[in-house]
């Protein structure tokens, strides 16, 4: 259900919208003419505005733009216009107009816009309130920890191009905060108040990736009822981040490549070219340049995102951020009466080589605090690949009890290969989850895609089955 507000002099035909509208669940409210809509629109709130041009004392293209000048979240509107005046709704498009309707039009047509309407309004007022509890959590930026070196290099990189509107590649392994960059860079933007909208281009189909990107108009394909807006439109003004960009389609980075250089792009099944505002900021943990060469990705794409790049190292190579990370991570999980990590436990984590970085190392003090007790984390919470320290490609150690010294004492034992390792992490995931695969993968860090082919690797599909 949406609040409407239907703008016509006509009496007849405002009435009957009206009617129609209000049969299908709408709240709908009518006005006679510009000032009168304006006068309900500064006393009460909208979602989309119905509005006729041709008005007495004011027409629809100056309503439409005290309400772009008022600003404060304005409804969407739809443009009602005679055949002789489509050129007019035209500029109203460019003043900030949803969509056009040409009289005469069916109701049919007119319910699928205002739905299409409503659902755009209602997204952009979830994304302005959850931009602001962020901001009131975390006062603006995204909580990254930068103890060493290479992190404070990052951070000033992203200061340094935040206020600008220039594409960036942010690039690293998996799991290192790749999104946090890309957040931090855009709530330093003067973009900040205007949507932040993200896409992981490897968790869709690829025929869904097209649709989700750009939208699709009603009956573009089976089961296209209505029009839906692409991620695009959603970003319009904003940042679009594009995590896991070099593993979108050969036949999608195409049209990305044209929609990037012209800021324009055609729905799916759609004839008009619809125009965007929208910074893209893009993540991969690919080497660009062999993606490039292996063909999986095109050059000329890669240089019209890459136009600033920001690596971020692997957490084994600035073990300087465990430790603070470990604190933070275990207070963002606990809470307040977050368990203390004992200094045996600390020594762990700073030895493990954390080939999930941040990921898996969130993961692993979640297991941690659940197996915890009497407020303390001991050694025996972690996982035994942590603690039986893995060096290179073997996992390769017994635990022994603490030495004299308090520290812990490795010895190599049974080597035992990655894959194990890695079967074992699943399988202890999937017990935890109940066998569940969404819920296992989110705690793995890895796509559901990614599970899915472990899964069979692996060969416990099979087990899934009973």
């Amino acid at each position: 259900m949406a609040k409407l507000l239907v703008v016509d002099d006509e009496k007849n035909l405002r009435l009957v919208v009206q009617k129609e509208l209000s049969r299908q669940d709408h709240n709908v409210d009518t006005a006679e003419d510009g000032e009168d809509a304006w006068v309900k629109l500064e006393s009460e709130d909208f979602d989309v505005v119905l509005c006729d041009i041709n008005m007495p004392r004011l027409d629809g293209i100056e309503l439409l733009r005290r309400l772009r000048e008022k600003g404060q979240n304005p409804p969407e509107v739809i443009m009602l216009t005679g055949q002789g005046s489509v050129e007019t709704a035209i500029e109203a498009m460019k003043l900030g107009a949803y969509d056009y309707l040409t009289k005469p039009y069916r109701i049919a047509e007119l319910s699928a816009l205002v739905t299409a309407a409503a659902e755009k309004y209602r997204l952009k007022v979830d994304n302005q309130r959850l931009r602001a509890q962020i901001e009131r959590v975390s006062g603006g930026l995204p909580e990254i920890v930068a103890e060493s070196a290479q992190m404070k290099e990052v951070l000033r990189l992203v200061r340094r191009v935040a206020p600008s509107d220039t594409s960036v590649l942010i690039t690293g392994e998996s799991g290192t905060g790749k999104e946090l960059i890309a957040q931090a860079i855009h709530r330093l933007s003067p973009r900040k108040d205007k949507p932040f909208i993200d896409l992981n281009c490897a968790a869709l189909q690829d025929t869904l990736l097209e649709s989700e990107l750009f939208g699709h108009e009603a009956g573009a394909f089976s089961g296209a009822r209505t029009r839906k807006l692409g991620l695009f439109e959603l970003a319009d003004g904003g940042t679009l981040f594009l995590d896991e960009i070099m593993e979108m389609p050969s036949p999608l980075q195409s049209k990305l490549l044209r929609a990037l250089e012209t800021r324009s792009f055609f729905r799916v099944g759609g004839v008009k070219k619809v125009e965007v505002d929208v910074r893209v900021l893009a993540a991969t943990n690919r080497n660009t340049q062999q993606a490039v060469y292996d063909g999986v990705f095109r050059a000329d794409l890669l240089y019209r995102i890459n136009s600033f790049e920001v690596n971020i190292a692997p957490l084994r190579e600035r073990r300087e951020d465990i430790e603070p990370l470990a604190r933070h991570l275990m207070q963002k999980i606990s809470g307040p009466n977050a368990p203390q990590l004992t200094q045996q436990v600390l020594d762990a984590l700073r030895e493990y080589s954390w080939s999930g970085n941040v990921r898996q190392l969130r993961n692993c003090l979640e297991r941690a605090m659940l197996l915890s007790d009497n407020g303390r984390v001991t050694i025996k919470e972690l996982p035994p690949e942590v603690v039986y320290r893995r060096e290179n490609t073997t996992v390769s150690v017994s635990y022994n009890s603490p030495n004299s010294n308090g520290h812990s004492s490795f010895q190599n034992l049974t080597p035992t290969n990655l894959r194990d390792v890695e079967r074992q992490q699943i399988l202890t995931a999937l017990e935890k989850t109940g066998w569940h695969r969404g819920k296992t993968a989110e705690l793995l860090g890895i796509s559901a895609s990614t599970l899915y082919r472990r899964l069979r690797e692996y060969d416990l599909e099979s087990r899934m089955a009973r």
